[in-house]
């Protein structure tokens, strides 16, 4: 019944961010609808770590290695077919496949978590290493230049599928991106609700016990792994819509740690969360960007180390505690497990 009562509310909140979304182009300015549209795209990358780390237990410091790979697979296929449809497609089949290769090595052969850490986030310098150092006409896909530090530029963006004449304005594709958003966050939630989601979070919790119960942990977690990199090559199909470039930056380092920062501030084991820290994170470094006098890097780590160590928790898990203490309590004491509002 708990379960049954926050997908309603889940349900509820989408269809209500859905029509905000649509309207939105109706009331607010070009280059704030144009803001709305990187953040609603980062958002998406928030969600893949949100659901690999806090329900799968995965802490992947290479997050950005998907995230790039979908955003260099869609540029690829949108200058080669000319076409959005199939390019989306690729944007998210390519980091899966380098997902599941990655994924497969290091949990099946058992590398403990810290280490897969450091591992991924390896892969994500040397793909920036890698993309960074293909300059010059030989290094091309079909008709697409990779070209190095200078990335690519002019890539087709969202046109409607199967009329490749028709392309998305700054407006249309920001309802894309918004609804996308929600249409992400909306199928995690059923995947966790489902046998599969109740199985990875058992995984997270106890291994040794899902284990002995017949589960196989490390197909688990490499299936979770792999959705995660979906997502993840998801939003870079949708990042590379917002301003039709890609350059070997996307890999850097810098968004690697942005992403764990979005999902420490806004609350793992969540999914609302990671959106939240996303959207908050992305909002200040805006703001902050337009001024000379602060630092976005120093303002970044202190926001972590207040988070840290005031809301351990993030915005989202402790708002949910500070509502579930203020309800008024009648007959028995809940239990833990039916007093938890899934976000």
């Amino acid at each position: 019944m708990q379960n049954l009562n926050g997908m309603t509310g889940a349900l509820v909140g989408s269809a209500i961010a859905a029509v905000l979304v649509i309207i939105a182009p109706f009331y607010i300015d070009l280059f704030q609808i144009m803001q709305l549209t990187v953040f609603a795209a980062m958002a998406v990358l928030a969600l893949s770590l949100g659901f690999i780390w806090g329900y799968g237990g995965i802490l992947c410091f290479g997050q950005t290695s998907f995230f790039g790979l979908g955003a260099y697979a869609y540029a690829v296929s949108a200058i080669n077919f000319g076409d959005s449809t199939p390019a989306i497609v690729l944007a998210i089949v390519v980091p899966v496949i380098f997902a599941a290769l990655l994924g497969y090595f290091m949990i099946y052969g058992g590398i403990s978590d810290v280490y897969l850490g450091v591992i991924t986030l390896t892969v994500s310098l040397i793909l920036f290493n890698l993309v960074n150092s293909t300059a010059g006409d030989f290094y091309k896909i079909g008709t697409a230049r990779i070209g190095g530090f200078n990335g690519i530029p002019g890539i087709p963006t969202f046109n409607i599928p199967g009329n490749t004449n028709y392309i998305l304005s700054p407006e249309q594709a920001w309802t894309v991106t918004g609804l996308a958003l929600i249409a992400v966050y909306i199928g995690l939630r059923v995947l966790i609700a489902s046998t599969f989601g109740r199985i990875i979070i058992a995984i997270r919790e106890n291994e040794t016990r899902a284990a002995l119960l017949g589960y196989d942990p490390r197909l688990y977690k490499l299936l979770t792994f792999m959705i995660g990199g979906a997502v993840a090559g998801f939003a870079g199909a949708l990042y590379v819509n917002w301003g039709a470039f890609v350059s070997p930056t996307i890999f850097a380092l810098g968004l690697s740690a942005q992403i764990i920062i979005w999902v420490i501030i806004g609350g793992r084991g969540t999914l609302i969360g990671p959106i939240i820290g996303c959207l908050l994170v992305q909002w200040l470094v805006t703001e902050i960007g337009g001024q000379q006098t602060l630092d976005a890097n120093f303002i970044l780590g202190a926001i972590l180390i207040i988070f840290v160590l005031l809301v351990p928790k993030g915005i989202a898990p402790t708002f949910r505690d500070f509502v579930m203490s203020r309800l008024p309590r009648t007959g028995s004491k809940p239990s833990a497990a039916t007093s938890k509002v899934k976000l």
